[in-house]
Parts: structure tokens; C-alpha cells; sequence
């Protein structure tokens, strides 16, 4: 085998220089992510998108990223700043699912961003967005069975609605076109989200959610035992100090209920 000219050499020399600077920004974007830092996260990953556009896992980590940044303002709060995070986590998640279709990541955080855009709006967003994140959901855990943040997906998509008051579900099934809601029920939110505590226990957003979802049904017991639990976790995402707080806050909530 002859080896490679002198000229091919230097024109193979650009393309692997941009190859070793895009694997370096992602390495740089998982260790900020490690550290909780999303603004070096952002950067990171953004860096390796302007090297490589084609680059699907960088689209969809940082639109995870984005969605980080967002979760840490409630969304009881009106936030311009927070809801537009979202927005743009859903177009590069939207990227990211048309780049690596068979990723399950990729679909799991477009359910994300559109779901934690869609909480922070009206029913009428709520019911146009709810068919949207349940295939999103279901395509991530059909790609990947064992995807738990997919399962979380699921059943906080189901306590939401159910959450909805029963005049606020009847017009979304009967006029807004939000027959999908029928098949919302407290029983898949917990058999949803318990898959997630178990494919994950050390996650603490999983067993809240499944803890506020127990206090929902009057099961204060499995409630107290997930929140419990919670403040034992240590802390592994950007949400959990303030997820220990709610968690903390519901045990005073629900103390002396059975």
C-alpha cells in the first residue's frame, strides 16, 4: 500500500484539526455538565455545533442544557427570559431528532422542552401541545426501553392533565380537539413514574414527582417515603437543591396525614 502524498496529507490536516476541536468542546460540555455549570454546558456544546452542523447529540445536549437553565425559575412565574430557554431547546431538539432519528434522546428532551414550555401555559397551549409530547415520549422508550427520563415524561404528562379541573378536561376533549386526554389517568402517572424511580432511584426529580402524585391520590405514606428519600440523594442536576426544597416543604405539607 503506498503511503499518503505529502499533499494529500495536508488537505486531510484542516478536517481532522476540526474533528479533534469538535470532540474537545464536547468533552468540555459533559465535564461543565458534571459540574452543574449550564452556562459553560451551552457554550461548549454550541462551539461543537459551529465546528460540525450535523452534530445531532450536540443539538440535543445543549437543548437539555437550555432546559436546565429554564427549569430554575418556577413555572408559576411569568418569565419571558425562562420561556424563550425553552423555545429554543425545542428547535434544536428538533434538529437533533432529524439528524439522529433513532436516538432516544434526542426524543426524549423535545417531550421535554415542549412539556416544560407547555407548563408554564394556558390549557388551551396545554391541550394544542399534549398529543405532541406523548409520541415524542413513546418514540423515545420504543427506541430505548430502559430511557427513564421518557417515563418521567409520560407520567407527568398524565398528572397534569389529570390535575386539570374536570370542566377544564371536558372542553379539552370535547371542543379543543383534545381527545388524547382521555387516556390520562392517576394510574398510568404512577406506573409511569415508579418506572422511572426504578430504572433511576438516585434521581432525585423522579421520586418527587412521584411523590407529589401519591399526595395527589391521598397515598401519603408512599409520599412521605419518596420525599424522605429525597433529602438522602446527593445532588446530581442543576434542579436538585431546589427539588430538595420542595421536597422538604411537602413533608411539612402532609405531616400528619395518613
Amino acid at each position: 500500500m503506498r503511503p499518503a502524498s505529502p499533499l494529500a496529507l495536508l488537505l486531510l490536516l484542516p478536517g481532522l484539526a476540526g474533528a479533534q476541536t469538535e470532540a474537545a468542546d464536547m468533552t468540555r460540555g459533559n465535564a461543565a455538565r458534571l459540574a452543574l455549570d449550564p452556562p459553560a454546558a451551552l457554550a461548549a456544546y454550541t462551539a461543537a455545533i459551529a465546528v460540525d452542523s450535523m452534530n445531532g447529540t450536540a443539538y440535543w445536549k445543549a437543548a437539555l442544557t437550555l432546559v436546565d437553565m429554564g427549569k430554575l425559575t418556577p413555572d408559576s412565574v411569568p418569565s419571558p427570559e425562562r420561556d424563550s430557554l425553552y423555545s429554543r431547546a425545542e428547535v434544536l431538539a428538533q434538529r437533533a431528532v432529524v439528524l439522529e432519528p433513532k436516538s432516544a434522546d434526542a426524543y426524549f428532551i423535545l417531550a421535554t422542552a415542549i412539556g416544560r414550555a407547555a407548563l408554564t401555559k394556558g390549557t388551551k397551549e396545554k391541550v394544542r401541545r399534549a398529543v405532541e409530547i406523548q409520541q415524542d415520549a413513546l418514540t423515545a422508550i420504543g427506541l430505548d426501553q430502559s430511557h427513564d427520563g421518557a417515563y418521567h415524561v409520560l407520567g407527568r404528562w398524565n398528572a397534569e392533565i389529570m390535575r386539570l379541573s374536570g370542566m377544564e378536561r371536558f372542553m379539552a376533549k370535547s371542543f379543543m380537539g383534545g381527545s388524547v386526554f382521555s387516556q390520562a389517568s392517576w394510574s398510568n402517572a404512577k406506573m409511569y413514574l415508579q418506572r422511572a424511580v426504578t430504572l433511576n432511584p438516585t434521581w432525585i426529580y423522579h421520586r418527587l414527582d412521584l411523590g407529589l402524585v401519591y399526595v395527589d391520590v391521598g397515598n401519603y405514606a408512599g409520599a412521605r417515603e419518596q420525599f424522605e428519600m429525597i433529602a438522602t440523594l446527593p445532588v446530581a442536576d442543576v434542579g436538585d437543591p431546589m427539588y430538595k426544597r420542595d421536597a422538604a416543604a411537602m413533608l411539612t405539607k402532609i405531616a400528619g396525614k395518613q
